[in-house]
């Protein structure tokens, strides 16, 4: 039964999702308005853009790189989107050009990380400052309203008492998990990022699966910005500005590693609700907003360190059973061979 307990902690997912369940107990019976009505329902919904921009960033930093850019590619999709809604094009139109102009970007970004060998910070952090140039140069500095209202009204479409967004999000959390665990080509990624040289060696195409996450990680930067559009319903000039710190945030918290190999879409979505509620739980604590981000922050901190300690805790828990039952075995074998000894003396 322990085993069993200790492999069900071991699991990311499951971890994170009984740390999140506790802080909002924890939150909730400090404040009961945290936990009744709709608060947390409203908390998922607002999760969705950090979801999905989550997930692309997990593809990234699986094959242990980084991107820094995706504030800015979610900037700039929703600028393209604003001025294209607003010109009277079809959305379809809209949305398809939005999520290539988010996959461009990315390709741009892993052709410069996996040909030219630029370091991934350097290149997403420069493609950052571009991005966003390039924003403020087709916006003009100004901000996008009169979004049509057909497209703002897409939010509040539901089904089942969830709304469109959030039915989205999960749809594409269930299909890159599936992606990942269940296809081969899913398994190259956590290969690169677990042993970059190893993975060459046995015949993975590791330039192209780098190139690919990085364009993963873009077309769901453009996504979000398609999802603040509709949510917001105008784009201010500095949109996304800050977005990529939340964002590789909320994947460490799901316990996405950031030195690659290690971690899932499923446990990154789970971070990016925890980091959403650990933000809008301030308000119910009557923090004061100022102390918004240090508060978050050292939260932040606690709970990933405090996760890591907890799976390092019961990894070494698991080793020292299967050295107990390996040396519960060595007798029993030397007994055996001894047997055998005696038979064949007599």
């Amino acid at each position: 039964m322990s085993s069993f307990i200790i492999r069900m902690l071991k699991t990311r997912e499951l971890s994170i999702f009984l740390l999140m369940l506790a802080y909002i107990i924890f939150v909730g019976t400090i404040n009961p308005d945290f936990i009744i009505g709709n608060s947390i329902s409203l908390l998922v919904k607002a999760s969705v853009i950090l979801i999905v921009m989550a997930i692309g960033q997990s593809f990234v930093l699986l094959t242990s790189n980084i991107d820094v850019s995706v504030g800015s590619v979610m900037g700039m999709s929703a600028a393209v989107c604003g001025v294209l809604l607003t010109s009277g094009y079809n959305v379809w139109l809209v949305v398809l050009s939005v999520i290539v102009l988010g996959a461009v970007i990315g390709c741009i970004n892993g052709i410069g990380v996996a040909y030219f060998k630029i370091p991934s910070i350097i290149m997403t952090l420069g493609m950052l400052g571009i991005v966003r140039g390039c924003m403020l140069l087709y916006t003009k500095g100004m901000w996008i309203e009169d979004i049509p209202n057909f497209y703002k009204k897409l939010s509040g479409l539901k089904w089942m008492g969830i709304s469109l967004p959030v039915w989205i999000a999960v749809f594409l959390l269930i299909i890159a998990h599936l992606a990942l665990k269940k296809t081969k080509f899913g398994q190259y990624f956590y290969a690169v990022g677990d042993n970059f040289e190893g993975a060459k060696l046995v015949g993975i195409p590791v330039q192209k699966v780098s190139v690919l996450a990085f364009i993963l990680s873009g077309m769901s930067a453009a996504i979000g910005g398609l999802f603040f559009v509709m949510n917001i319903g105008f784009v201010p000039n500095q949109t996304g500005s800050g977005m990529e710190l939340q964002v590789i945030a909320a994947a460490v918290l799901g316990g996405v590693s950031l030195s690659g190999g290690l971690g899932s879409v499923i446990g990154a979505g789970f971070g990016a609700i925890f980091f959403t509620i650990i933000n809008s739980s301030l308000i119910y604590l009557k923090i004061p907003a100022y102390y918004n981000n240090a508060i978050s922050g050292l939260l932040l901190l606690i709970i990933v360190v405090g996760d890591s300690k907890l799976q390092h805790y019961l990894k070494n828990k698991a080793f020292k059973h299967r050295e107990l039952d390996a040396k519960d075995l060595v007798p029993r074998q030397g007994g055996a061979e001894k047997n055998d000894e005696n038979k064949a003396a007599t």
